[in-house]
């Protein structure tokens, strides 16, 4: 009996833990996207992209050394040097593979002008796994809407098994790495990442998890089923009301 009650203490008590963290997550994230500092571009965009509820389930917090991979505007860059505040880090990582692209450029130039008075953020610009090499072990690695990008001829393509084993590489033990990226309709054939700029979320699960991941969570705050899923990202029709996933893993500790 003593065992028992010993028990459903401990799970109380971890319980209560986590639900006081899941609230300062919540609450650092509302924070952040209340920031009266926040550019027009990126504030007009928050309707589409739900912030709040996005960084919530990432998990980010104060003190933590984060990369923001293929961070173009620094959209999530911004929030996540908000949320980890003095003590943390953000590694803007652009691929150079992006600068054949006229908006990419006026993009990062737009990210670097914020980095000069922003301490807690580092732009790298590099080869697709060199930008994967950073100064300390991370506890996040975070990419948005550019996963699939990896598979696609104009960044190679990358060795995507070469590039998350080197995301497993830079985590630390217990460390997160999540992906945002445009559904794909189940069984689309392979390229669909160059056709449509979407993948399928079992393509990044197998993918990820062969790096030696653990499949930690899955949020569908992103998700819209209107999407046929059948139509170019940047199609008028469905332009940011794509139907989206996002996937949580963990590096074992």
């Amino acid at each position: 009996m003593k065992i028992m009650a010993t028990l459903i203490i401990v799970v109380a008590l971890v319980s209560a833990a986590n639900a006081s963290d899941n609230t300062a997550n919540s609450n650092a994230a509302t924070m952040a996207v209340a920031d009266p500092s926040r550019p027009a571009s990126d504030t007009k965009r928050d309707a589409d992209r739900r912030p709040a509820q996005t960084l919530a389930f990432a998990g980010i917090k104060s003190g933590d050394k984060v990369a923001d991979y293929i961070a173009a505007s620094g959209y999530f860059t911004r929030l996540f040097a908000n949320v980890v505040g003095s003590t943390g880090h953000v590694y803007a990582v652009e691929p150079t593979a992006f600068f054949q692209f006229e908006h990419f450029i006026k993009d990062v130039a737009e990210l670097q002008g914020y980095a000069v008075t922003h301490p807690n953020v580092t732009i790298t610009t590099s080869a697709a796994l060199e930008g994967l090499k950073f100064p300390d072990k991370l506890d996040l690695i975070w990419i948005s809407r550019n996963y699939h990008d990896l598979h696609d001829k104009f960044m190679g393509p990358v060795d995507v098994a070469a590039f998350n084993k080197a995301v497993y590489s830079a985590l630390k033990p217990g460390g997160f790495y999540v992906i945002l990226d445009h559904s794909a309709a189940a069984g689309a054939p392979a390229d669909v990442t160059e056709t449509l700029h979407r993948i399928e979320s079992s393509t990044v699960r197998r993918e990820v998890e062969a790096a030696g991941f653990k499949f930690d969570s899955e949020s569908s705050i992103l998700a819209n089923p209107a999407d046929p899923r059948t139509t170019e990202v940047f199609d008028k029709t469905i332009r940011d009301k794509t139907d989206q996933f996002i996937l949580k893993f963990r590096k074992s500790n």
